[in-house]
């Protein structure tokens, strides 16, 4: 029997962040995996999270995702998790300590920009190191986008 092809990216969504790339310039990107109570996993598969207002920071040598917002399991019952809670990221030491170098040395941000799980199922985190942009940048990035949208909108009509 043949093996079936391998898809590029076999990962389901659960939440993206995508207030992130109007407000900030995205310079680089990791992947990390984040360390979650059961209740946590459950109702991730459900569907549900937010990481709007979500960031990364650094607690005695390792980095915590603060303000993700996962919702109670229902079924849990009394084995419940705190809604936004600091959760650990899981990286190797040399990410750690880029990405805190980076947010020390010059004033950048760590932002997650999706929460997913891989193809295995382990539920992950994509961050990126961040610098905020000014109003002028974000003007500028919609008219750059709009211009974009009208210039493959001419293109269809004209071919």
């Amino acid at each position: 029997m043949a093996k079936k092809p391998k898809e590029a990216t076999a990962y389901r969504v659960v939440s993206e962040n995508r207030k992130a790339r109007h407000n900030y310039f995205v310079e680089e990107s990791f992947e990390a995996g984040i360390q979650l109570m059961g209740s946590e996993v459950k109702s991730l598969r459900g569907g549900q999270a937010s990481l709007v207002d979500a960031y990364a920071a650094e607690q005695d040598g390792e980095l915590y995702l603060i303000n993700c917002y996962i919702p109670e399991y229902t079924q849990a019952n009394r084995f419940q998790h705190e809604t936004r809670r600091p959760r650990k990221l899981l990286l190797h030491k040399k990410e750690i300590s880029k990405l805190i170098g980076a947010v020390d040395r010059s004033g950048r941000t760590i932002v997650p920009l999706k929460l997913y799980f891989n193809e295995r199922g382990k539920a992950k985190v994509q961050i990126a190191i961040a610098t905020g942009k000014k109003m002028h940048d974000k003007r500028q990035t919609d008219k750059d986008r709009s211009w974009a949208r009208e210039k493959q909108r001419l293109l269809r009509e004209k071919g």
